[in-house]
């Protein structure tokens, strides 16, 4: 499964606000080595090296296409490198004073297993953020999932869009207290004003809807059921969120945990 560095970056802003939230809460000055876990186009990995110019800061992803993207930031900040990896295959080393991880765990099922065992090889004093959409039981994704398996596309779909990837806030405060870090956890709702036609349609295009367009384009790559598909969608997201004068809204509820290890 590919991912579009332009597509995704489509609404950068937006996407970006809930990060800037999240490494607001860390609340180390001069860390030896960050780690940014799913760092994507690698724009917001560089605002880490740009605050901690002492330290040297990674960022690991599994798309090239997303690290092709990324290698200017490398070449500007000679504190930043980035590497491709999966997410299931890293583990922190002893200097891994800080770790992020934004808008990327829903993706790696295993995340919740794995927490353990990462938070427990991180050193003293270290810090691991990590922000997840909450919004899997909304309108766009219920009806994403709804869609998938009404029309001539189900078979292909069956099985490909998850309707519980993440916890809720209180569930990783439990995780990550009982591997003795303090935490705090909250979720937060961002009334997103999307400008354009159909316009969460083309959010949903560059994150969630992914793994259905893949199979779609595997299953059928003359892409005739992918627009069928994507034309069925469509319709229903016009209904569950209408278009007002100012723009659509679109509520994205997201998930939070920031946790210091005593």
């Amino acid at each position: 499964m590919r991912w579009d560095p332009t597509r995704y970056a489509a609404f950068r802003d937006e996407r970006s606000r809930p990060f800037h939230d999240l490494v607001a809460q860390v609340g180390l000055e001069a860390p030896r080595r960050v780690v940014d876990l799913g760092c994507g186009p690698g724009a917001l990995t560089a605002t880490l090296a740009e605050r901690w110019p002492s330290a040297h800061v990674i960022g690991v992803d599994s798309s090239a296409e997303m690290l092709a993207e990324a290698a200017p930031s490398a070449e500007r900040l000679p504190n930043l490198s980035f590497e491709q990896g999966a997410i299931e295959d890293w583990t922190p080393t002893a200097e891994d004073d800080v770790v992020v991880t934004n808008a990327a765990l829903q993706w790696v099922p295993s995340h919740v297993e794995l927490l353990p065992g990462w938070l427990a090889a991180m050193p003293s004093g270290s810090w691991f953020a990590m922000q997840v959409p909450g919004n899997f039981d909304s309108p766009s994704h219920a009806l994403m999932r709804a869609v998938a398996a009404e029309g001539p596309w189900a078979a292909a779909l069956d099985g490909v869009l998850r309707a519980d990837p993440v916890l809720d806030p209180a569930a990783y405060l439990d995780l990550f207290e009982d591997a003795g870090f303090a935490t705090t956890a909250w979720e937060t709702t961002y009334m997103q004003l999307l400008p354009g036609e159909d316009p969460v349609l083309a959010w949903v295009r560059g994150t969630g809807l992914r793994p259905a367009l893949a199979a779609l384009d595997q299953a059928d790559p003359t892409g005739a059921t992918t627009a069928a598909f994507e034309a069925a969608y469509a319709e229903r997201l016009r209904q569950a969120y209408p278009a007002s004068r100012h723009g659509t809204v679109y509520p994205f509820r997201r998930v939070f945990a920031v946790a210091h290890r005593r």
